[in-house]
């Protein structure tokens, strides 16, 4: 997987986190930059975290499974994708005005499950993971910084497009991997 690659896939990563932070933004009475840093971080270094621990995780049983890894990468790829559409076509969730540990961390974590199962593919794909959390980190930071700015301007009407642009991402990279794979295309 080249570095163009990635940078698709970092993109459709970083939906959840700026949907979330477009919410986040919508709380906001008065913007201030640091809203922007710290939502960034947050969802940035959560992004960043969450491949690793999967790559780790997938090179450690990677030879068990060397004959299926194209399909096991599409699958949690559709799902993960297939998962964002769902959650952009369900009913809003409340949202926590404070930029505290206690707000931040949850949603940290829930919107950076999808890159621990990417970390997974990575392994299988033998993906220079350096290269991969670097880029899934910043896409991440400046896209979720962004999204606080916006939603607090523009409100709502982004969240749920955004969410389906990333599920759609994630999906149509999952085809991709396969049909290479497969020997059917080559791209």
């Amino acid at each position: 997987m080249g570095a163009g690659a990635i940078l698709i896939m970092a993109v459709g990563l970083a939906m959840d986190a700026f949907a979330v932070s477009l919410c986040k933004g919508l709380t906001l009475r008065r913007y201030q930059l640091r809203y922007s840093i710290l939502t960034g971080l947050w969802f940035g270094g959560f992004q960043a975290l969450m491949p690793v621990i999967g790559y780790l995780l997938g090179a450690r049983f990677q030879s068990a499974i060397a004959n299926v890894d194209h399909w096991i990468a599409f699958v949690l790829l559709a799902l993960i994708g297939g998962n964002m559409i769902r959650e952009a076509l369900g009913e809003d969730e409340e949202m926590d005005p404070s930029f505290s540990i206690r707000a931040m961390l949850p949603m940290a974590v829930a919107t950076s499950i999808d890159a621990l199962a990417v970390g997974v593919t990575f392994a299988f794909l033998q993906v220079s993971i350096v290269l991969a959390v670097s880029m899934i980190g910043i896409v991440t930071f400046l896209i979720a910084g962004a999204g606080v700015k916006i939603g607090q301007v523009f409100g709502t009407k982004f969240r749920a497009g955004a969410e389906i642009f990333g599920g759609v991402v994630l999906i149509l990279l999952g085809i991709k991997i396969l049909l290479e794979h497969l020997g059917i295309v080559a791209f």
